[in-house]
């Protein structure tokens, strides 16, 4: 039996999550009625996540499926919707919030997001072990395993994913050995934990105020740099003529495509340099330079800097930051329609582990947050730097406001660089709570 949803063709399904965003902006919109109390409650950014969600759990679409033959032979399908919406409208949603950006103000956001991104870091590393002993406690079967079906094998690549991404993620799976056949029930609590942890904090989103207040943070920087960024942005509104949308519509895809071309060049010639080191450990730390990924993110936010002294800057006040926003919100509902949340039940004792792995680490994000005062923003951002990766963070970080997307991107970056080295220690630790008597 197949598992075939009921929209296939992605030019169908692209134009249902456009209609859902339609249905979700225009309720959002509603200044009385039930509506407007509902949002008041669920921010429009967490139901342009979940209505795919539901969509997927419905049977009406699916990120990938099979179908089997009557000869019984299975063929494999995938939508290339978030394939789509990570490699061509994130990097351009990325271009044209970080246009009106202001660096040194970016800066002045202080130590505070850095303290939280580290922690969210050492939140996993230690997570990873403590997870393994809790639930060997209750279920050691969940935990146990041998050789290349060691789970212990299989929860490095989760570290990998959630404190740099996947080429992390790619390279645990290489370091570990872990058997290939197991492996996407990895991926299935990847996907399924570290998505529901993004909904909560999306929500948290629509509670910043109350959140900042009971952590007594010093929001002053975050405010001065939303200020900044959007008295530019009044200074310079217009209302945007043709040849403003066609040059924001260039300048954004233009930086794309040369970010894909350098991408494309830079990921082989460090995949050769790294292929050249003869030392294993190392090879396995700079694995992340081989990610064309890595590099089309890196080299959009780059040239989207540069671009920011520039007179391209004016068009934030015809409107980039807001088509920036629309590709964003596309690239939200193409995440959520990965989740299918009737197969949380199929794998409950992993989804058990990555749940109390999660939780440590969201419960040492806030415990330190309450004690330097850092806003709810950098616990937020500095969690999806590592859980989520650039692919995430920018969203999150642009859910407070379009000018904060760049914070994202470069704490996802710190991510990339780290992600190795602090996963092989997770996974040290959990090899050695796993053996333990």
């Amino acid at each position: 039996m197949d598992n075939q949803p009921f929209f296939t063709n992605d030019t169908i399904v692209f134009g249902l999550l456009m209609l859902a965003l339609g249905f979700i902006f225009y309720t959002s919109s509603r200044k009385e009625g039930f509506w407007h109390k509902f949002y008041n409650i669920v921010p429009a950014l967490f139901m342009a996540y979940m209505l795919p969600a539901l969509f997927t759990t419905l049977g009406l679409i699916a990120p990938n499926w099979q179908t089997i033959s009557t000869t019984g032979e299975i063929t494999e399908h995938s939508s290339s919707l978030y394939y789509m919406s990570s490699r061509y409208l994130l990097p351009a949603a990325l271009v044209l919030m970080t246009l009106s950006i202001d660096m040194k103000a970016v800066f002045n956001l202080g130590w505070k997001a850095l303290a939280m991104f580290f922690t969210g870091t050492v939140g996993i590393v230690i997570g990873g072990p403590i997870a393994i002993l809790l639930i060997s406690m209750v279920s050691p079967e969940t935990v146990g395993g041998a050789g290349p079906d060691a789970v212990w094998r299989g929860l490095s690549t989760l570290a990998g994913s959630w404190i740099g991404g996947g080429a992390n993620q790619t390279a645990m799976l290489e370091i570990y050995g872990y058997n290939q056949k197991l492996y996407g029930g990895m991926v299935f609590v990847d996907i399924v934990v570290a998505n529901i942890w993004m909904a909560i904090i999306l929500i948290g989103v629509g509670k910043t105020k109350r959140i900042d207040k009971w952590l007594k943070a010093d929001t002053s920087a975050i405010d001065k740099l939303k200020e900044k960024v959007s008295a530019y942005s009044k200074k310079t509104e217009r209302n945007p003529s043709l040849t403003d949308l066609m040059i924001i519509i260039a300048i954004a895809f233009g930086t794309v495509s040369f970010a894909h071309f350098g991408a494309n060049h830079l990921s082989v010639f460090f995949n050769d340099f790294v292929n050249g080191i003869t030392s294993q450990t190392t090879k396995n730390i700079f694995t992340f330079l081989s990610s064309q990924f890595f590099w089309m993110i890196s080299l959009a936010t780059i040239i989207a800097i540069l671009l920011s002294f520039t007179k391209a800057k004016n068009y934030e006040g015809a409107g980039a930051s807001k088509i920036g926003s629309v590709f964003i919100y596309i690239l939200v509902a193409s995440i959520g329609m990965k989740m299918d949340l009737t197969m949380i039940m199929d794998n409950v004792g992993l989804i058990a582990i990555g749940t109390v792995w999660m939780t440590i680490h969201a419960v040492l994000l806030i415990l330190v947050a309450k004690i330097i005062k850092a806003p709810y923003f950098f616990l937020a951002v500095g969690s999806q730097a590592n859980v989520g990766g650039a692919a995430s963070a920018p969203i999150v970080a642009a859910a407070f406001h379009p000018s904060l997307a760049t914070v994202g991107v470069l704490l996802a970056v710190f991510g990339y660089a780290v992600g190795t080295v602090a996963a092989i220690g997770c996974t040290i630790l959990m090899q050695l709570i796993s053996v333990s008597p």
